[in-house]
């Protein structure tokens, strides 16, 4: 085909400053549709006016975007475009930031040197009714799994006269690559009565029980320290301190969650990580 207004595979590639493969690639995926396709041949060609959108196609692909996210990010508007290049990126600086702080941690385990400081205290704990969830996961599943369940439980105690303490997880066994737990999302709920009869009507698998007045040992973490693995090096210090002063674990494990994990940045202090002991 010869057409003035087209450009071979070959001449498009070097106008758009990308290899023939990316091309067919992104044909494949639906980014990039050549303007026509020899039937005979399967020969691509191109229009001119695509050299733009190729060339923002391989930007986004230099900052290690998906290629199904560049997909829906070049459909948009300017100014939406724009917005979705800013939500990626302000995930990819939290996930940056996360690593770092993993690095940091297994530095530090591998080499031998004193790891991060932590201040251990204790805090004294009233008998609360709280709405659970169980669950067997690994650690990669944590993400998801926390926030939704600990949702599902706070929109539930709202009906149930609200939400009577800060949420947090308990941790039965491991949570790990290998380890599936299991783990317990608990809300305080201010009516227990309420709450059953809640969980009488709607069956959704959620408990209700009592959570014993107790003290837990415990450390204050930030949204970066809570991922795993660096999170056990904040539960190893707390019981660490628990036998230096003579104490005893007498429960699960559990991370506290005092405040708005979403509007958190990854520096700021999100959890307690705590053992109850006696």
């Amino acid at each position: 085909m010869h057409n003035d207004s087209l450009l071979t595979i070959g001449a498009f590639a070097a106008r758009a400053r990308l290899s023939p493969k990316a091309l067919r690639l992104y044909d494949r995926l639906g980014l990039l549709t050549p303007a026509y396709v020899d039937a005979a041949t399967g020969y691509r060609w191109y229009r001119t006016e695509q050299v733009d959108r190729a060339r923002l196609v391989a930007l986004l692909r230099q900052i290690d975007m998906p290629l199904e996210r560049i997909a829906r990010v070049v459909e948009l508007p300017g100014p939406q475009a724009a917005r979705a290049l800013t939500a990626y990126w302000a995930e990819v600086e939290e996930r940056r930031a996360v690593q770092g702080a993993v690095v940091a941690h297994l530095r530090d385990r591998l080499s031998g040197r004193r790891q991060t400081m932590y201040e251990v205290r204790t805090m004294d704990m009233a008998e609360q009714a709280v709405l659970t969830e169980r669950h067997r996961l690994l650690a990669d599943e944590l993400p998801r799994w926390i926030p939704a369940a600990l949702g599902r439980l706070e929109r539930a105690a709202e009906e149930c006269g609200g939400v009577a303490g800060p949420p947090y997880v308990l941790y039965h066994a491991e949570v790990g690559p290998d380890s599936d737990g299991p783990a317990e999302a608990c809300v305080p709920v201010a009516d227990a009565r309420a709450a059953q009869l809640w969980i009488d009507e709607h069956r959704t698998g959620a408990v209700l029980r009592v959570e014993p007045a107790g003290r837990l040992a415990c450390t204050r973490v930030t949204k970066a320290q809570v991922a795993y693995p660096q999170i056990g090096s904040a539960f190893d210090a707390v019981e660490r301190w628990t036998a230096r002063q003579g104490l005893t674990v007498a429960g699960p494990c559990r991370e506290v969650y005092f405040t708005d994990w979403d509007a958190a940045s990854a520096t700021d202090e999100v959890c307690d990580v705590a053992f109850p002991v006696v």
